[in-house]
């Protein structure tokens, strides 16, 4: 399995970010697919995950704010996390993650993109 992320970048307080991580190799009919962060100084943070069934669980800080949706149209699926009202508290380097069970367990990580809120 192999995940791409793109879409990082910086944008002032309020601004909005769309994220995208491409996972190939991702053929299980169960499967988890998620997005995580990392501020400096602090421990990573799940931001939220969907499994195949379409179970979205977003952590509280991004509720409201953000909205995942996974695109099955190829042979390869793409988690998009769309980041609305950012503040500077969402300054991390957010990773993609996924496994090929029910979000019990994270087995690939994308190599992670930075995102930056300037207030």
């Amino acid at each position: 399995v192999r995940l791409v992320e793109s879409g990082g970048g910086s944008v002032q307080t309020g601004g909005s970010l769309t994220l995208s991580c491409v996972a190939s190799g991702l053929t299980n009919s169960d499967y988890c697919m998620g997005w995580f962060r990392q501020s400096r100084g602090k421990k990573p943070e799940g931001v939220v995950t969907v499994d195949s069934d379409g179970n979205t669980v977003y952590a509280d800080s991004a509720k409201g704010r953000f909205t995942a949706s996974v695109d099955n149209a190829d042979a390869n699926k793409t988690l998009i996390l769309r980041m609305n009202n950012l503040g500077p508290q969402d300054t991390a380097l957010y990773a993609c993650g996924a496994g090929t069970g029910m979000c019990d367990s994270i087995d690939y990580w994308g190599q992670g993109t930075q995102v930056t809120v300037s207030s």
